[in-house]
């Protein structure tokens, strides 16, 4: 169980051409703007979106690397409605959020997809670090970057989280009023998943072993001074892999999704990232948005009954919980014909 843990899934000041002046940026906590250098995104282009790099801050002091998606036929002098995209749990902004970020730009929003805080071109020390309270964190720094954005009208901010980064969303807005609006995608409760397995299938017992290891684990890494990492997709799919397994390997070990970059596609995280996990539980106040949030998961998905559980917690007459029929977790992740994208686009048009 514990080997699959987290296969989920898974910053010169310059000028935006055309968007902004230097002493505008200036004023503006010193979000860092640029063109895209060396380009690595796996999915399709579209030359009718621009996209920018950016840099900018969370309150740890960590800086995070994103790309900034201009709405088609973009002008400077408007204030458009903005979406922040993370993940999936284990993925960069080159792959799936990127998709959706440059799919959401289409439809007349500023989207910024971000690699979380120690992974991809984000900085922060150790690497491969996943944390429920910087990664929620993470997720607030980019409303702070969007809000202070000329172009962006910060009352009409949403978020969008990915597989594991979709309990992470739900997290940042039961935490953070700002959020206007919420959509979690193919979810996972990553503390959940941490601490009872998958389905539920661990007990107390099991949990204490899985600290014993871990802990042990730490001491493994002061005594060398590096950090073991596990949970990336294996090289080799086992004879007995269940299918979402063979369906992540489909999508992390393959040209479909491959990056040099991606916990899942390469290495995995660092191991005791799950100790963070284990002890605390992610959607305890998410009863408590009072936002919208719209929660899309596949029919066919072994990941499905996070979504369902999750909205059965929230409150309120704007929480819609969406299935896609026929859908694997992993088609939503890039499948055209499987992402309701109409749906996302009518859902953060509301805000």
């Amino acid at each position: 169980m514990n080997k699959f843990l987290f296969t989920a899934a898974a910053f010169a000041l310059l000028v935006v051409a055309g968007v902004a002046g230097t002493d505008n940026l200036q004023k503006k906590g010193g979000v860092h703007m640029n063109h895209i250098a060396n380009d690595t995104r796996i999915f399709r282009i579209n030359p009718e979106i621009q996209a920018q790099e950016i840099r900018f801050q969370n309150r740890f002091g960590i800086e995070l690397a994103g790309h900034l998606y201009l709405p088609r036929g973009f002008e400077p002098e408007k204030r458009y409605p903005a979406v922040a995209v993370c993940g999936p749990f284990g993925a960069v902004k080159e792959q799936s959020s990127g998709l959706y970020a440059q799919e959401l730009a289409v439809r007349g929003f500023v989207a910024l997809a971000f690699d979380p805080s120690y992974t991809g071109e984000s900085s922060g020390e150790p690497r491969y670090v996943a944390s429920p309270d910087i990664n929620t964190e993470d997720f607030s720094a980019a409303v702070d970057c969007l809000s202070l954005l000329p172009f962006v009208n910060p009352d009409r901010i949403g978020i969008l989280g990915i597989c594991g980064w979709g309990g992470l969303a739900l997290n940042a807005a039961a935490n953070d009023p700002r959020i206007r609006g919420t959509v979690a995608v193919t979810m996972y409760d990553m503390s959940r998943v941490t601490a009872n397995g998958y389905f539920d299938s661990m007990d107390a017992d099991g949990r204490y072993e899985l600290r014993r290891q871990l802990n042990a684990q730490r001491l493994i890494d002061a005594e060398k001074g590096t950090y073991e990492t596990a949970g990336g997709v294996p090289d080799v799919l086992p004879d007995d892999a269940p299918q979402f397994v063979r369906d992540y390997f489909a999508y992390y070990k393959t040209p479909r999704g491959y990056h040099p970059r991606s916990l899942n596609s390469n290495q995995g995280w660092n191991k005791t990232s799950a100790l963070a996990f284990l002890n605390a539980p992610l959607l305890t106040y998410s009863g408590e948005i009072r936002s919208a949030c719209l929660l899309i998961h596949g029919e066919k998905a072994h990941s499905r009954y996070f979504s369902e559980d999750a909205f059965r917690k929230l409150t309120g007459d704007n929480k819609e919980l969406f299935i896609v029929p026929g859908a694997s977790h992993v088609d939503l992740y890039d499948n055209f014909e499987k992402i309701p994208f109409d749906k996302i686009d009518a859902f953060f048009q509301k805000l």
